[in-house]
């Protein structure tokens, strides 16, 4: 939890009570690997965190499995349009990996946003720390190379390529698994 914790004060302040209020709000969860936190055209009812393992959030197009991001270790993630909207994904969420994830439930968080600022503001930190993660991603896939997605990735997620199959990995640098091999050959 002290990990946690950490991580909940790098987004921002809150004060004893709220932070204990927050804090006390999260469920926790130890699941199998390719366990469904959210599945296909179900509501996104959760802001998930995941305290060891690996998340991945993917959609079909066209038949095939998009990578849209992947959650490792002490990160938190969900499904953004569901989320708010309360209406259901087109996203997936699934354990790549045995997990321990904790959620809280889009109801307690709003609820709490409600009675206490400092956690409304804490969220809103949260959220838009989301929004620029998303829009480096979406800059990364519009001007930077493959080969440059691919050691940025390794710098940010050393380990990725141990624990997340190399199919994944490809989809969610927007490439095929063909050239990541070739880039991959080439380090």
């Amino acid at each position: 939890m002290e990990i946690f914790n950490k991580r909940i004060d790098s987004i921002g302040s809150l004060s004893p009570e709220s932070r204990n209020v927050l804090l006390n709000a999260w469920e926790s969860w130890s699941v199998p690997k390719d366990h469904f936190l959210v599945r296909e055209n179900a509501i996104a009812h959760h802001l998930f965190y995941i305290k060891k393992g690996i998340a991945r959030i993917y959609y079909f197009k066209n038949g095939k499995e998009i990578t849209e991001w992947l959650a490792l270790d002490n990160e938190f993630f969900f499904s953004i349009i569901s989320f708010f909207e309360q209406k259901p994904s087109n996203l997936i969420i699934q354990t790549i990996e045995a997990s321990e994830v904790m959620g809280i439930h889009h109801d307690t968080l709003m609820a709490l946003c409600d009675q206490y600022h400092d956690i409304e503001r804490w969220f809103r930190k949260a959220i838009t720390g989301s929004l620029i993660l998303s829009q480096y991603r979406m800059d990364s896939i519009q001007f930077e190379t493959a080969q440059q997605r691919y050691e940025k990735l390794l710098t940010n997620y050393p380990s990725i390529v141990q624990r997340v199959p190399l199919s994944y990995i490809a989809s969610f640098l927007g490439i095929t698994q063909e050239t990541l091999s070739r880039i991959r050959s080439q380090h």
